[in-house]
């Protein structure tokens, strides 16, 4: 059973920082995009930033300059720096992952993977 698992959420004050962390885990062969989306409450969930396996990275306008999309290929992890927060960055994250994994019985599967979310709270 392949897994992603958020870690990093929290409250923080404008102007503040935090780090968002994503491991997946399980049977995995193989690892393409990953990236991070958002969803305030009332709103559709938001792409924030990708990243493909070779570390080209896309944001969306509303972070550039401010938030840092990282991968590490060995541990099947993918971070999220964000600096400067804004009120408007208050959200629940979403990690997302296209993966190519191991099925039951060895066959290969492949599927987009989200994790479960974390909360971000921007609040003076």
């Amino acid at each position: 059973q392949v897994q992603l698992v958020e870690s990093g959420g929290g409250l923080v004050q404008p102007g503040g920082s935090l780090r968002l962390s994503c491991a997946a885990s399980g049977r995995i062969l193989r690892i393409d995009d990953m990236g991070w989306y958002r969803q305030a409450p009332g709103k559709e969930r938001d792409l924030v930033a990708t990243i493909t396996s070779d570390g080209t990275t896309d944001y969306a306008n509303s972070v550039k300059g401010r938030f840092t999309i990282s991968r590490d290929n060995a541990k099947n992890t993918v971070s999220l720096q964000m600096n400067s927060m804004k009120l408007e960055d208050t959200a629940n994250y979403y990690c997302h992952a296209d993966i190519l994994a191991f099925g039951a019985s060895d066959e290969y599967v492949a599927f987009k993977k989200w994790g479960q979310g974390t909360q971000v709270t921007v609040s003076s």
